[in-house]
């Protein structure tokens, strides 16, 4: 039961935040809509001071939801737009935290996710793919989770993720052969194995063909046969990007290294790769079976020492397993081994 003057209270307080979150939205809507290269430099400080006067929650809730918008359509968007909004993105992650890139990062793969599942036949995959490439890019993420991502399209091989595969190797595929070329190469031989078995399953087998070619064009490091792949925007915005980044670095060491599934299921698991970011749900080691195999064995102690632990207050299983490791080593390399075990 809630008194009626505290119920009051809370709903004055609701509708005041209420207020404020509109009013924090439309602030943000208007350096969005005016976001251009040229003008990346004040919209990224004007964004960085309304990070330092607002919850970074609500900033980072408001941000993410109008370029999710602004971004995420049945049309495909044009690419120079979807890489000026990603750019601002991590230079909000450099600069402010990188709470701001592994929230925005979370939402675009759980929506990329949600798309794939339900089938849509706009281009909302290839909309949301565009940001994670560019995410990647602009070394906000690391390339483990693209290639979790391409492992997941080659394993159901279907036209439309044919035609996604395309999309990302295109868009990031030489940054990623310079990354990780073995990785690459495991890539290409499951895309030949799964091409091999799946030939029967496609009436028209060019768009496999390309794709394989493709694969072996980047495999060669030869760009020539990727048709419209151009390189210098990407490297155009990067070197804007390193000028508007005020620590020293590529900023390579502020990547989140994260995979497709601990961010598909961080709901459960929490989110370990934010620092500091609190877990407020079911507690991930709390099953009796677990805690009965956390219990800490030393063999065989005589109940002389287990008196003399409680004597001196070795109140916890931890605490009394060490204090008889340390009594009953014959030297020190005993000790050491009993005390890893």
């Amino acid at each position: 039961y809630v008194p009626p003057q505290i119920r009051k209270a809370q709903e004055t307080l609701d509708d005041k935040k209420r207020e404020e979150l509109g009013r924090l939205k439309k602030m943000v809507n208007g350096l969005i809509n005016r976001l251009s290269e040229p003008n990346l430099s004040s919209i990224s400080g004007q964004m960085e001071e309304l990070y330092m006067a607002n919850s970074r929650k609500d900033m980072n809730d408001t941000l993410a939801d109008i370029l999710m918008n602004a971004c995420v359509t049945a049309v495909a968007m044009p690419a120079r737009m979807m890489m000026e909004h990603v750019l601002l993105v991590s230079v909000l992650h450099h600069n402010v935290g990188i709470e701001v890139g592994a929230h925005f990062l979370e939402a675009v793969v759980k929506k990329f996710d949600e798309f794939c599942k339900s089938g849509a036949e706009g281009k909302e995959c290839e909309n949301l793919l565009a940001l994670i490439a560019h995410l990647y890019n602009f070394h906000v993420v690391h390339c483990l989770l693209i290639f979790d991502i391409l492992k997941k399209l080659v394993s159901t091989f279907t036209e439309k993720e044919i035609e996604l595969i395309l999309f990302l190797l295109k868009n990031v595929g030489f940054s990623l052969r310079k990354d990780d070329a073995l990785a690459l190469k495991e890539l290409i031989t499951e895309a030949q194995r799964k091409a091999g078995t799946a030939e029967k399953k496609f009436q028209d087998q060019t768009r496999v063909r390309f794709m394989l070619e493709t694969m072996l064009a980047l495999r060669n490091n030869d760009m020539r046969k990727i048709p419209g792949y151009d390189p210098e925007p990407v490297e155009r915005l990067r070197k804007l990007q390193r000028a508007l980044i005020h620590s020293s670095g590529s900023g390579k060491d502020t990547q989140l290294r994260v995979s497709l599934e601990s961010l598909l299921s961080a709901d459960q698991v929490g989110r370990w790769w934010i620092v500091g970011s609190s877990w407020s749900g079911t507690p991930m080691i709390s099953d009796t079976k677990s805690q009965a195999q956390r219990k800490l064995h030393v063999g065989k102690v005589s109940a002389k020492i287990m008196e003399l632990a409680r004597k001196l207050r070795m109140n916890t299983d931890i605490r009394r397993s060490i204090f008889c490791v340390l009594m009953m080593s014959e030297d020190f390399m005993d000790a050491f081994e009993k005390l890893l075990k």
